[in-house]
């Protein structure tokens, strides 16, 4: 599990002369589920933006299996890479059953709905049943996905994700709205995810953190302050000052 999967090195992001990322070396691990934390301003979205290139690095490398140089590729060019991003807000076709978005997702092409009637091989069946059987969405199938509980929705897009077939999956606040059974079931769905891939997640749930992460990221105004176990960064005296510390303070004051 030592060797990265994804390396940036001094990679800064200048917004106009505010650096949203400044001068950051960051690595992520197969097999991991590595959760990002940081106050509000951190960099933490913006660091997977320039992972997917949906931002640009203004410099700096960002290296896939410490080979393939991704800076200065397209966002479609980066899911062909085999890093495939969910937003916070699920982003899945509404008026289509769940089994129609999980086929859409495995071709990607730009005539969806003639796909849709595509006649599909045994091993494709067999894949989009596995996804929803992982997922738990196999009883809902053919429901409309516009109709789907919150969570489902989620889920749905998580799957949506994974025909990609990535080496890493990048995760916006993935419980952000959920109930606690919806989130217990994220967190055991992200366990399971690992076990095939990286898994970065940017999270602001620092229960969920501690209950599921193998590695934590501190960041703070654009550069790692700290990195190591949940049980590290709350021990750790400066991550406690700039950050855990500051939202003690927040609740007392609330």
């Amino acid at each position: 599990m030592s060797q990265a999967v994804l390396k940036l090195k001094k990679v800064i992001v200048d917004f106009s002369g505010f650096k949203a990322i400044n001068q950051l070396d960051f690595t992520v691990k197969p097999n991991c589920v590595h959760f990002v934390i940081g106050p509000n301003g951190a960099g933490k979205t913006t660091l997977l933006d320039v992972i997917c290139a949906k931002t640009k690095a203004t410099t700096g490398e960002i290296k896939l299996h410490s080979t393939k140089e991704l800076s200065k590729l397209s966002e479609d060019q980066i899911v062909h890479q085999g890093i495939s991003r969910k937003f916070q807000a699920p982003s899945i076709f509404q008026n289509l059953s769940v089994i129609d978005n999980l086929e859409i997702a495995m071709k990607q092409k730009k005539n969806l709905f003639p796909m849709i009637k595509a006649k599909w091989t045994n091993e494709q069946k067999k894949k989009i049943n596995e996804m929803l059987e992982l997922v738990g969405l196999k009883e809902v199938q053919d429901q409309l996905a516009g109709s789907l509980a919150h969570g489902q929705k989620q889920w749905l897009e998580i799957a949506m994700v994974l025909m990609q077939e990535p080496d890493i999956v990048l995760l916006d606040e993935p419980i952000a709205g959920m109930s606690k059974k919806e989130r217990d079931k994220t967190g055991k769905l992200i366990t399971k995810i690992a076990r095939d891939r990286a898994v970065l997640i940017v999270e602001h749930d620092m229960d969920f953190v501690k209950e599921y992460a193998d590695i934590v990221s501190v960041m703070h105004e654009g550069q790692l302050l700290f990195e190591g176990s949940m049980e590290e960064v709350q021990n750790d005296p400066t991550v406690r000052e700039v950050y855990l510390g500051r939202k003690v303070e927040e609740n007392v004051v609330n």
